[in-house]
């Protein structure tokens, strides 16, 4: 264009001179030619009486509850400010302007239903802005206009979750869309998460090559893990950071889940049944785990109310990991051993009732493996999508087995730290003198006896010492004597002094 007018003006005899000037009109990215304006007619929304209805509708009972509450703040900021909505748009796809154009008079009909005599018109080209489009979507999917059973059931939605970067195109339009067509707000709750950025913090984009491709990582470490990791690892509201080991850790713990599943199902008996638990049947480490699955679900259930997935999960993974994993799966082993009939068929219905209950609080994050393990339980309905969510065993909740069971796991960690700083094998004998102030029960020496490989008796009296033996004290109270030969002991020590003179003197020798 700008070669023809020269040419144009030198015919005419009125060029005088070219000069190259910098200036700023725009390129094409990709074939670096001229971005020509071109004015044209396009089609406007009005938005002031919308921003108002949406404005309004925050001050009364139907408001949208933003979670974290801050991003409210956007919303209003960005309805007070709005400005007229351009929404047509010159693409090849989406829903097409329902605007008709006289061919003879120029007559414009904007209407739902074509005129009658539509040889007579053009339709307009344009398509609705993407966004105009998916704003309709919290009715349009429910079968609105027509008052259907889906539209009746599920307008409003009771919680949309999205990004905050989207709160102003998208969230906000649902809303004073939904207001201007159905008089309600489209949602209860609107749950905002952050971006998912690279372990640099940088965001994804094709220009850094930077990008993680999903596919990849669920080839590598599965669907749920990705999952668990992209639920668990951000705070509402905070973007995160992509990091491949957070999600190798996510793919191991539900390792460890899927793990412990087999080996209870590998010890139940052949066409075992499942019965409901009683109080009387009970040892009080079969208390103990319950009492830690009721704080498990009462903490689960409190901070997914809340939408924090992450501290949800946190309590979850602790429970798994030390309470049920590392303690009671290795402290049943002893009654499944032993020869009371009574007592294993009980540690068989805790362990699965543990798991169970593990298998339905993974489930809103893993689906997949969740699914796998809870058909593979003795009972189960048809999917675990049919399933109620967890309760809590009110009746079984003791603070003394708590008490009792807490010392028992210091005890043994206490003397396993003794062997350690005292260089003996982890299945070295011990004489275990044992002094407290709680009734114990009678379960609580044959754990203790089996998981410290020692014998322990309990003191009578009050003991002020004991030649020739360790005391360790809490608070005071003298908890436990670990026996030994006086010799022994005396030639450790002995040798423990010699070193830290030689310690000294060396230090002594440097200053």
């Amino acid at each position: 264009c700008r070669e023809k007018l020269i040419e144009n003006i030198t015919k005419d005899g009125n060029f005088i001179k070219k000069e190259k000037i910098v200036h700023p009109v725009g390129h094409s990215e990709r074939t670096h030619a001229v971005v020509e304006p071109m004015l044209s007619k396009q089609w406007f929304v009005k938005m002031t009486p919308l921003a108002k209805q949406a404005l309004a509708n925050q001050e009364g009972k139907g408001k949208v509850n933003f979670i974290p509450e801050r991003f409210e703040n956007v919303f209003i900021n960005w309805m007070s400010n709005a400005e007229d909505w351009c929404i047509s748009r010159q693409l090849w796809w989406g829903h097409r302007i329902p605007a008709y154009y006289h061919k003879v008079t120029g007559e414009v009909v904007v209407s739902v239903n074509p005129p009658k005599d539509i040889e007579n018109y053009e339709q307009d080209s344009d398509v609705l802005d993407t966004w105009f489009s998916s704003a309709l979507w919290p009715f349009t999917t429910l079968g609105w206009p027509n008052e259907t059973d889906d539209l009746k059931r599920y307008f409003p939605t009771n919680v949309l979750v999205t990004g905050y970067d989207i709160i102003f195109f998208w969230v906000s339009r649902m809303i004073f869309q939904s207001l201007e067509m159905n008089k309600k707000a489209p949602f209860v709750k609107v749950v905002i998460h952050g971006l998912v950025r690279d372990s640099q913090g940088r965001k994804m984009s094709k220009s850094l090559g930077n990008g993680i491709d999903p596919m990849e990582v669920i080839k590598t470490y599965g669907a749920d893990a990705l999952r668990y990791f992209l639920t668990t690892n951000s705070t509402p509201g905070q973007d995160m950071r992509y990091i491949d080991e957070k999600v190798a850790a996510s793919s191991n713990y539900l390792n460890k889940i899927w793990n412990s599943a087999r080996y209870v199902l590998s010890v139940l008996p052949e066409g075992y049944k499942e019965h409901e638990l009683t109080l009387k049947e009970l040892s009080n480490i079969d208390k103990w785990i319950i009492n830690r699955l009721n704080t498990t679900i009462s903490n689960v259930y409190k901070n997914m109310e809340k939408y924090d997935f992450n501290a949800a999960s946190s309590h979850l993974y602790n429970f798994v990991y030390d309470d049920y994993c590392s303690q009671y799966l290795e402290l049943s082993k002893v009654a499944l051993n032993g020869d009371d009939v009574k007592r294993k068929e009980t540690t068989y219905q805790v362990l699965l009732t543990v798991l169970r209950n593990i298998i339905l609080l993974i489930y809103p994050y893993t689906p997949f493996i969740a699914e796998e393990l809870y058909l593979s339980l003795p009972t189960h309905l048809e999917s675990i999508m049919l399933e109620s969510y967890p309760k809590e065993y009110k009746a079984l909740n003791d603070e003394s087995v708590n008490k009792e069971i807490n010392f028992l796991f210091n005890l043994i960690k206490d003397v396993r730290n003794y062997k350690i700083t005292n260089h003996l094998a982890p299945n070295s004998k011990l004489d275990i003198k044992l002094n407290s102030k709680l009734t114990l029960s009678d379960d609580f020496m044959v754990y203790l006896n089996r998981f410290t490989f020692s014998e322990v008796s309990l003191l009578k009296d009050d003991v002020t010492h004991m030649a020739g033996e360790l005391f360790v004290y809490d608070e005071g109270e003298l908890l436990i004597a670990v026996g030994g030969s006086k010799d022994e002991i005396l030639a450790r020590l002995t040798k423990e002094l010699e070193n830290e003179k030689n310690e000294l003197r060396r230090s002594e020798n440097m200053l």
